[in-house]
């Protein structure tokens, strides 16, 4: 577990925090301008001298309480800020072989007893295979000031892996970027996520990168946690300011069933249903990821008949919420529902994936009206009709 519990106080804001964050995996801290992501990101790597404790697992950085106080250039950590910071009189692989160099590579890590997935100086990854991950091999020989903007990201980013970090904190790392480059570099981040035991924390005010990357989640305000949690559990809370978002909704982490190349449809299957989505090159049995917005829900008393709407799901109807002249509807899927309406390419049963902690819900907005038309009350069995669903 990362320990972080830290107060700094500044002129008009207070950063007041008290969190454990998983120790894999990554932890988004997430929250409008000026709330407090960049400070506390600073605080953990010691850049700012905020009061209280710091720990990755056993291994302390900072206890005041015991006058404990452990140097930036000390802490096993690599750190990624929104602009590439590359040394431009140095090659693509000078830079990285400068981290190197900078790291104590050769002696770091020594006698960690993280476990066998654990980045050490030993080595749970190589540098090679970070430079393979990233796809930088033909960028090696080159100057900082012949790559992009997204080569440069991705070769700071494996500058900052090239120090063996035990904690990888990134600032923004895409916000300087724009949509192209950004669309080009998140795959890589996702290998990452994927391939690399190693916990990340990473700051950000991009819901989409949020909704793609994350695992946990811990929404800032004004200096102040005011949730925390996994990702699926707290996109799916109505009484957080992410619900009143206009991109408000959830995430489903589901597994690929089956392709229907002759219609362009892919299956997925999450606990308690399916939804067809549009065709993917994900291999049935991978993982992924699927974003339902709450406006692409509706709901029906009675299951619809000669619908062009592919996927609806038995649901149960938890709460309800009037948001902005709009009601927003937390909805349970009904545990054994029913999978996706059935579709030329055949059927199947869902299943479970890995990662599903709990029932599995949706949120769906619609107007007052439709809500006292259908008399709507917690507890009503319903069924959820999905007109969209984005695999991230």
């Amino acid at each position: 577990m990362i320990d972080a519990s830290l107060q700094l106080a500044r002129q008009g804001f207070t950063l007041a925090v008290d969190l454990q964050l998983p120790g894999r995996g990554i932890s988004a801290l997430f929250g409008p301008s000026g709330c407090g992501k960049t400070t506390l990101l600073r605080a953990i790597a010691g850049l700012e001298r905020a009061a209280g404790r710091v720990a990755l697992g056993t291994e302390v950085w900072q206890d005041d309480a015991q006058r404990q106080w452990l140097p930036t250039h000390q802490r096993p950590l690599g750190y990624v800020i929104q602009e590439a910071a590359l040394f431009p009189h140095l090659s693509v692989a000078a830079n990285l072989a400068y981290g190197q160099r900078r790291s104590g590579r050769a002696t770091r890590g020594a006698g960690h007893e993280g476990g066998a997935d654990a980045p050490s100086a030993s080595g749970a990854f190589s540098l090679d295979a970070v430079i393979d991950l990233l796809g930088i091999a033909p960028l090696l020989p080159r100057q900082p000031s012949t790559l992009s903007g997204g080569e440069r990201q991705r070769v700071a980013i494996a500058r900052a892996l090239a120090t063996a970090p035990r904690l990888l904190l990134m600032d923004e790392p895409l916000a300087a970027l724009d949509a192209q480059r950004k669309a080009e570099i998140l795959p890589y981040l996702e290998r990452l996520h994927a391939e690399l035991a190693l916990p990340i924390v990473y700051v950000t005010h991009a819901m989409d990168e949020v909704a793609r990357l994350a695992d946990h989640l811990v929404l800032l305000h004004e200096g102040r946690v005011l949730a925390a949690g996994p990702l699926a559990e707290l996109m799916a809370r109505p009484d957080l300011p992410l619900a009143r978002q206009d991109d408000a909704g959830v995430v489903l982490h589901a597994r690929v069933a089956e392709h229907d190349r002759g219609y362009g449809l892919s299956r997925v299957v999450f606990a308690g249903g399916a939804l067809w989505v549009g065709e993917t090159a994900a291999a049935p049995g991978q993982q992924v990821r699927a974003r339902v917005l709450a406006r692409d829900v509706s709901v029906t008393r009675q299951r619809p008949q000669q619908t062009s709407v592919l996927n609806v799901l038995a649901v149960q109807l938890e709460s309800l919420t009037t948001d902005r002249g709009t009601m927003l509807l937390r909805l349970r899927v009904a545990d054994g529902g029913e999978p996706g309406t059935a579709c030329p390419a055949g059927t199947g049963t869902a299943t479970a994936t890995d990662t599903d902690t709990g029932p599995v819900r949706l949120l769906a907005r619609i107007t007052r009206r439709s809500c006292d038309t259908l008399a709507l009350q917690p507890g009503d069995a319903l069924f959820a009709q999905i007109k969209g669903v984005a695999l991230m």
